[in-house]
């Protein structure tokens, strides 16, 4: 028993460093930009309706949506829009036509997970170290440069990984929750009569008062649950209950006594409107918040770094991205892994926002609109889950979804007036992803389309060669084909050009499933061809670690033994060339062989030893 509870605070601690680290941030920028946008007069009033707002909106999309709702959505343990996505899609195999809406749709919302991975880490660092602008306005100057270099040393540690400095997230964090729930309390002594924001009839008030103003203010106000979403997507590594426990005992009280916090100085100092946040401090403490706040929005970007490399992989396995390379940054965790790409890319894109952009006001504008839509997304999806997943009555998942649409539509709606002022920036991102995705799914199908036609059935080219048999060679070959009960490329050459076949020949096809993990139990199948020869099947789900040498050592008890010192893995490495008829677009045809021809070697990606493998070419016209 006390086991379990030790081992339920480690797994609630790091749920603290690593899904609410976003949020936990957001008190440096969110009351600033709702009274700092010059949209809501500065009274009593509506001060206790921003904090109503505030306290309801957390209540409402955190809460109640991704705490309760969404995270009972998990996909075999696992959470996230790709995990979502799966989920959906399953619900819905029946129905081919809406299944291939609802991947368009989730796919798209996963694209603008990389625009949101480049905002919130730009606008969490940026606004930590504008605190120094209220130590003294003389250091203005250097804040983009600091926030640079901080920026390119917390991506240059990324390969090391971070199992090292883990340890320090969930304490580090917990410091800077307990320190703004202190600030809160300091200032809420001062004006107690302040918690009574908490009431919605303040929120309701106000928006009754003032739609209008209520309506565009909602794009500043979504900045309060930045992050909101790492909560369901980081499930898999926490698991609910302790991302519940966190939640409720820890993250919220001390989000909430902060704001009120902020509220209570504003209405005895409104001047402290510039940087509400730093203003609640002492002049004492100001340099040590800086640089806790600095850390606290670095351990925050790290988690969003994380998960952009793990959605990535995953995007891979689900097809719709090429192969990456991928390095494993742990021995212990395979979950940790750091992908070069994809950590300089994002570098790349962060810095352009924060030169571009120049302060966390600016950047507050180009943000929302990415996490808006990915929540309507999630609502959206989740309905199909427990409509044709789980077998709900129409009516039950239309009132436990229609209420969060609701909201979450007016906060995208909200959004989508900030569009020429920012928000343009990480849904061009998307976009950008979206294409590429789409590209390289459709340059897939095509590919393997013309393959197929060009294929020759496997069964009977064996009966064929075995009528007068080539020379046989010890040792065994394991030839990759990407369809089962076809000849492969490399197969085809091997005989032209060396005229021999080896003792043992298996003919393996990996396959990726829209399910988080397959177990060793369901891992191969394998049928005899005869002569020595069998068909392999290889089943992965998108979480798994694709490794066909130690996959194939369970083939042992069918008759088939590997040795690894007279094992050759043959490949086709196909060069694909655009020509003109039907198909994509020729630009497209040219991205997706630019794509193809950069892709990391199928070999490193299926952990082939590199003395063992042999690459066969051929040219492939889409």
């Amino acid at each position: 028993m006390s086991a379990s509870k030790s081992s339920l605070a480690a797994l609630t601690l790091g749920a603290i460093g690593v899904v609410y680290g976003d949020i936990g941030t957001s008190v440096l920028y969110a009351m600033k930009e709702v009274f700092g946008s010059g949209h809501v007069p500065f009274t009593e009033a509506n001060v206790y309706g921003i904090l109503s707002i505030f306290f309801w909106t957390l209540t409402v999309i955190v809460s109640l949506k991704y705490v309760v709702l969404v995270l009972r959505a998990d996909n075999h343990g696992e959470g996230g829009l790709v995990a979502m996505l799966a989920l959906a899609s399953q619900s819905v195999k029946d129905r081919p036509q809406l299944r291939r809406v609802l991947l368009l749709v989730g796919v798209f919302g996963t694209c603008l997970f990389y625009g949101d991975g480049v905002i919130t880490p730009a606008i969490s660092v940026l606004s930590a170290v504008e605190g120094l602008e209220v130590i003294s306005p003389a250091f203005k100057k250097y804040v983009i440069p600091m926030t640079l270099v901080i920026l390119f040393g917390l991506f240059a540690v990324q390969k090391r990984g971070t199992t090292g400095i883990g340890k320090f997230f969930g304490p580090i964090t917990v410091v800077w929750f307990l320190c703004i729930a202190a600030m809160g309390v300091f200032h809420i002594m001062e004006d107690p009569d302040i918690l009574w924001a908490i009431s919605p009839t303040y929120a309701l008030g106000f928006i009754w008062n003032q739609p209008f103003i209520t309506f565009i203010i909602l794009g500043a106000v979504v900045l309060c649950v930045t992050g909101g979403e790492a909560l369901y997507a980081d499930m898999g590594h926490f698991g609910k209950k302790p991302i519940r426990v966190a939640w409720f005992s820890i993250v919220m009280p001390c989000l909430t006594l902060n704001y009120f916090g902020q509220g209570a100085l504003l209405l005895t100092h409104p001047e402290a409107v510039k940087n509400p946040f730093f203003n609640m401090a002492p002049d004492w403490f100001l340099i040590p918040l800086v640089g806790l706040a600095t850390m606290a929005t670095v351990i925050a970007s790290q988690a969003l770094i994380s998960g952009a490399f793990s959605v990535t992989k995953q995007i891979i396995q689900l097809g719709y991205l090429p192969r990456l390379q991928v390095l494993h940054t742990s021995v212990k965790d395979t979950g940790q892994i750091y992908l070069p790409f994809v950590n300089w890319g994002l570098f790349v894109t962060i810095v352009l926002a924060v030169v571009m952009f120049k302060s966390s006001s600016n950047l507050a504008a180009a943000y929302g609109i990415a996490v808006c839509t990915d929540m309507l997304i999630t609502t959206v999806l989740t309905f199909f889950v427990i409509r044709y997943g789980w077998k709900y009555p129409l009516w039950l998942c239309f009132a436990a979804t229609s209420f969060f649409f609701v909201v979450d539509f007016a906060f995208w709606a909200s959004n989508l007036l900030k569009l020429l002022d920012g928000g343009w920036f990480p849904l061009l991102i998307g976009g950008a992803v979206f294409t590429l995705m789409l590209t390289w799914k459709d340059g897939r199908r095509l590919m393997n389309n013309k393959l197929m036609a060009d294929a020759i059935d496997l069964p009977s080219f064996l009966e064929a060669v075995f009528v007068s048999p080539p020379a046989r060679v010890d040792g065994t070959a394991v030839f990759l084909t990407g369809e089962v009960g076809t000849v492969p490329n490399a197969m085809l050459h091997n005989l032209k050009h060396n005229k021999v076949l080896h003792n043992n020949n298996l003919f393996v096809t990996v396959r990726n499933h829209e399910t988080p993990w397959i177990g060793l139990d369901k891992r191969i199948e394998i049928d005899s061809l005869g002569h020595d020869c069998w068909q392999v099947v290889i089943h992965y789900g998108f979480k798994n670690d694709p490794d066909v040498p130690k996959a194939l050592h369970h083939i042992k008890a069918r008759g088939c033994d590997l040795n690894p010192m007279t094992t050759s893995y043959f490949l086709s490495r196909d060069t694909v060339v655009p020509s003109l008829g039907e198909g994509m677009a020729p630009w497209r045809e040219k991205l997706f062989a630019q794509m193809h021809r950069n892709a990391s070697a199928a070999a490193d990606f299926l952990n082939l030893p590199n003395n063992a493998v042999v690459e066969l070419g051929s040219k492939i016209e889409i």
